[in-house]
């Protein structure tokens, strides 16, 4: 058995996400795995947004040059049905 523990919360919240976690036909306790997980991905989104404005242009240029070449290629197999 997973151990449990228990957080303090106001019981307005616990109420709200009880309710949000109603309307997804969830549990209290796999709602606040699913907002965990989404605060998580959302996490490594804003440090990959981070990182390419931190890209420097000429790095930037060559990135889209090689994407460029790849999406021909991937036109060029397309047309010929592979």
């Amino acid at each position: 058995m997973t151990d449990l523990t228990t957080i303090k919360l106001s019981r307005e919240t616990r109420d709200r996400l009880k309710a949000r976690a109603g309307a997804e036909a969830l549990s209290l306790g796999d709602y606040l795995e699913l907002l965990a997980t989404r605060a998580e991905r959302e996490a490594r989104w804003a440090a990959l947004r981070q990182a390419v404005r931190a890209t420097p242009p000429e790095l930037m240029e060559s990135y889209r040059a090689e994407t460029a070449q790849w999406e021909q290629t991937e036109q060029a197999d397309g047309d010929r049905g592979w």
